[in-house]
């Protein structure tokens, strides 16, 4: 294996937060707020296994990064404090995961100004939370165009981890021809490879089976299709480069979730608690793999790329 560098990444957010439920053109409630004008229950079902998930961190070792929807700072009181008093890197995951393009047309649901506006409030709160530099975005649900990335590099975000490359799907404003595994600089106002600037994007690992590309970052791929095959597109993945997992605190919850309103997934939930839980940490423990912040793995593809002979346009 050619790099041993790995990210560990868990995406913070709640079960209404998915686009079925909240924040997209197909979603229930047109928004957080709209969910919790008209939602009299149950909604915190993050807290628990959050505070598991810092547990078995600190058995393992590992720092970690955690992408913050930033709302969870007042919805959620000490907990984004709590993982910050871990000493993990704390990045953004939009305020309040709502998706910024079309799940099919691709086509902008929302303004740059409105984008810009939400994302430096997401910045402030989660810098006044946690006294850390907010370097780090990921979009919701991964639905993510090259003008996303401009606005936030406009307001001092240096990495992105939001694009993932594969033969299944497309969440992207982009072809994504050139793109691979590995990080890269993306060219001004896409997600194609370009020249150095200040943003670099941190792609998801994926396995490829002759000419088919499959996500093997974690998520939902980690529920569905094992812990094997997850830890084979990793290592596949760092033959070329660093690589990084992702998961969700709700992946590895034994809590039964209100109805996610989604004729689309009604089994996306069917798999997770223990089962799950089991599945990370046997993939943590079998990486022969140094475990590194994003921060640090932005600094160390920069540095990487900085002696590879980039593509002047």
């Amino acid at each position: 294996m050619s790099n041993g560098i790995v990210s560990v990444t868990i995406d913070i957010e709640d079960w209404y937060h998915i686009p079925s439920v909240s924040g997209s053109s197909f979603s229930k409630y047109k928004d957080t707020e709209d969910f919790f004008s008209k939602w009299d229950g149950r909604f915190d079902y993050l807290t628990e296994p959050t505070m598991h998930i810092l547990d078995m961190l600190d058995e393992l070792s590992i720092q970690a990064t955690f992408f913050i929807v930033a709302e969870i700072v007042n919805r959620y009181p000490g907990l984004v404090k709590a993982i910050d008093a871990k000493g993990h890197e704390i990045a953004c995951h939009g305020y309040d995961h709502r998706c910024y393009i079309d799940n099919k047309t691709r086509m902008p649901l929302h303004t740059k100004k409105f984008f810009l506006n939400q994302m430096k409030l997401a910045k402030e709160l989660l810098k006044m939370e946690t006294s850390q530099s907010i370097r780090g975005f990921r979009a919701p649900a991964g639905y993510v165009a090259g003008w996303m990335l401009d606005v936030i590099e406009s307001l001092g975000f240096t990495y992105d981890s939001s694009v993932s490359s594969n033969s299944l799907y497309n969440k992207t404003d982009s072809h994504l021809r050139k793109v691979k595994r590995t990080p890269y600089y993306p060219r001004k106002g896409e997600l194609e490879q370009g020249p150095p600037r200040r943003l670099i994007e941190l792609p998801f690992p994926y396995l490829k089976l002759g000419p088919i590309r499959i996500p093997s970052a974690g998520g939902p791929f980690l529920r569905f299709f094992g812990s094997r095959f997850i830890l084979a597109g990793i290592n596949q993945t760092l033959r070329e480069g660093p690589a990084l997992l992702y998961f969700h605190p709700l992946d590895i919850s034994s809590a039964r979730f209100p109805q996610s309103f989604s004729k689309q997934r009604p089994f996306y939930w069917s798999i997770k608690g223990e089962v799950i839980e089991k599945r990370i940490r046997w993939i943590l423990t079998k990486l022969d793999s140094k475990f590194v912040t994003m921060r640090d793995l932005e600094r160390y593809s920069k540095r990487r790329l900085s002696t590879e002979k980039l593509p002047l346009t």
